[in-house]
């Protein structure tokens, strides 16, 4: 996309949105004041206002907004005589700080405030380009698996809270709480009173058929079983724990089968996407890390011409800040957070699967450096990147990898074009 100034806009248009209503801040050619609306967040509306504009101004229209997507962005996005450039939240704040210092603020001079900043410094914005809808697809929807692993996360760390508080046991039983195994043993058997009454010969089949195999390991727990004392016997406690343990294994069981669920879809899109051959082989990618790079890298070759644009974007390249005779070196606060959490949890898969990153991750470790390194592979446009994660504390410099591993990072990222 070339710059802005190069194009020439029939109208420029600022929109501060809400959940319910947006206000708008026209600047109409020819005219020196702006013009303010109001629209309501429904179709028909939006529509109307949208088909209004195209009319009077004809197109293209440059649309500026506080997002990069969302409900405005999809209404918008139908008309192709709109052109969308988003603007950094925490950049439009700046700049009404910059003229409010009173810390005033009003939805239509932030519109006013938007449309200001894309007609005074155009070269410091690019239009919104959408991906194609397989991208834009996998992008969703590993977001929406992600979420999921979190309401997981949500759901066991609550259950052993509860089961802590009437039927600890249980905990020790069963090193994995985010199995169809423990919903289906609590749901079974949801106190230590009613496993103690079950047969072994019960626990046993209910075991086997959850392809429970090893004879040693069902024979320590059916000892556990015989030999465990309540923790309480107060209904009073064990009552509603009880019924608490059972709500949060339904709610758990049904995370665990829209995971799956997603899981599918993923494994059967992200193959049809031609950069995921590059992706897939990466040391620790696997099945769940691969189709989130492949999504955070994206399909424009020409969004980051250099590596460190990218340790930029994905908010994994410190930050420094000098004044004087003071430095500080300190983690990137402003970026995508999903993109940031996909590397770092790339980076601790890597530790144990690559050579030099689990070298560099130990080298580092003993010199009390901060740690979870990572190296990114990646061949595009003709260029590799490398990229280390880590967040540097106070006072400390970027971290680099020692000279002795740069000779195997090299090796490693030597790809054949």
């Amino acid at each position: 996309m070339k710059p802005l100034a190069t194009h020439q806009f029939t109208a420029y248009v600022g929109i501060d949105w809400a959940d319910s209503e947006h206000d708008v801040c026209l600047q109409a050619p020819g005219n020196e004041s702006p013009e303010f609306d109001r629209i309501a967040h429904r179709v028909a509306d939006i529509d109307q206002w949208a088909r209004s504009l195209h009319q009077r101004f004809g197109s293209p229209i440059a649309v500026a907004l506080e997002l990069a997507k969302g409900p405005i962005v999809y209404a918008l996005q139908k008309y192709d005589f709109f052109v969308l450039f988003p603007i950094n939240p925490s950049t439009l704040a700046k700049y009404r700080e910059a003229f409010k210092p009173s810390g005033a603020k009003d939805d239509p001079t932030d519109a006013e405030l938007a449309l200001d900043l894309l007609m005074r410094h155009a070269e410091r914005f690019t239009a919104l380009q959408p991906q194609s809808q397989d991208m834009r697809t996998l992008l969703s929807l590993t977001e929406h698996r992600r979420e999921l692993v979190g309401d997981k996360t949500r759901f066991t760390n609550r259950l052993t809270n509860t089961l802590k508080q009437y039927y600890p046991q249980a905990l020790d039983w069963f090193d994995q709480r985010d199995t169809v195994l423990f919903c289906d043993f609590l749901t079974r058997w949801p106190t230590l009173t009613q496993v103690k009454r079950a047969r072994s010969a019960s626990l046993q089949a209910f075991f086997y058929a959850h392809n429970g195999r090893r004879a040693h390991l069902i024979s320590a727990r059916l000892d556990a079983i015989k030999a465990a004392t309540p923790l309480t016997e107060d209904m009073g406690v064990i009552a509603p724990c009880r019924l608490q343990v059972l709500v949060l294994i339904e709610q758990l069981r049904t995370t665990l089968q829209a995971i799956d669920r997603f899981d599918r879809e993923i494994a059967e899109l992200a193959p049809r996407l031609p950069d995921y051959c590059l992706f897939q082989d990466l040391p620790g990618a696997g099945p769940h890390l691969a189709p989130r790079l492949v999504a955070a890298f994206g399909e424009d070759r020409r969004r980051f011409q250099h590596a460190d644009e990218l340790q930029k974007y994905a908010g994994i390249a410190p930050v420094t800040e000098r004044s004087g005779k003071k430095c500080w070196v300190h983690w990137r606060w402003q970026c995508p957070t999903f993109v940031r959490q996909t590397f770092v949890e790339w980076a601790g898969q890597t530790i144990n699967k690559s050579f030099w990153a689990g070298a560099y991750y130990r080298n580092n470790a003993t010199k009390a450096a901060l740690i979870k390194p990572q190296c990114v592979r990646w061949r595009s446009s003709g260029f590799v990147s490398c990229i280390a994660v880590g967040r540097p504390t106070r006072h400390t410099t970027n971290p680099s990898i020692s000279t002795p591993l740069e000779g195997a990072a090299r090796h490693c990222l030597r790809i054949s074009n």
